[in-house]
């Protein structure tokens, strides 16, 4: 099977397992006309484009109709492009201070990256007393049973990439296995913001 191909499949199978903000990172083959064709065929569900490290792969992203934009690091350029747009980018921050640069840049919301490494669920708890004020995203390392736990502190949402999309039912095309991983990622995610409007 072609990788756009597998591509297309896994996303699908995300979707109709209740995924409804789905990021495709840039190493995609074809990533562009992936998103195209998602956006198409879903014109209910929000798709963006991950990894974006240039304007130009930022542009084309909106142009194939990506409604959002994630970096590992802020990219300014980036921030610049989007500004007059409804497309939001979410640039990676790890310290107070890139956090607080970001947003004072324009970034509405800041995708916390690495997580894991920067010590996960406590780390989103402590960083959020300072910056109650912007919205984080973490990022990277999340299993599907931690959602709540990062949503709890304070995390407006995460991503769970290598979760949902697992590697072994990645190489055997188990389409299966990745629409019972959405399913069971986005009952996770109504848990944890239910709990939290309490």
């Amino acid at each position: 099977m072609p990788s756009w191909q597998q591509a297309m499949e896994a996303a699908r199978a995300a979707v109709n397992g209740g995924i409804a903000v789905l990021e495709i990172v840039r190493s995609t083959p074809g990533v562009f006309e992936v998103l195209q064709a998602l956006a198409n065929e879903y014109p209910t569900k929000a798709f963006g484009v991950g990894t974006v490290l240039t304007a130009e792969d930022a542009k084309t992203a909106m142009k194939a109709g990506a409604k959002f934009l994630m970096s590992p690091a802020t990219v300014n350029d980036i921030l610049d492009d989007v500004r007059d747009t409804d497309v939001l980018y979410m640039p990676g921050v790890m310290t107070p201070t890139e956090i607080y640069s970001a947003h004072n840049a324009g970034a509405k919301i800041v995708k916390i990256y690495p997580v894991s490494a920067l010590g996960g669920i406590r780390y989103i708890s402590a960083i959020r007393k300072p910056f109650s004020h912007i919205p984080m995203v973490a990022s990277q390392g999340i299993t599907i049973d931690s959602v709540g736990d990062y949503i709890a502190p304070g995390a407006i949402s995460v991503v769970l990439s290598d979760a949902i999309f697992d590697k072994e039912a990645m190489n055997q095309n188990n389409f299966d296995v990745v629409n019972r991983l959405a399913t069971s990622a986005a009952v996770q995610g109504k848990i944890a913001v239910e709990r939290k409007k309490r």
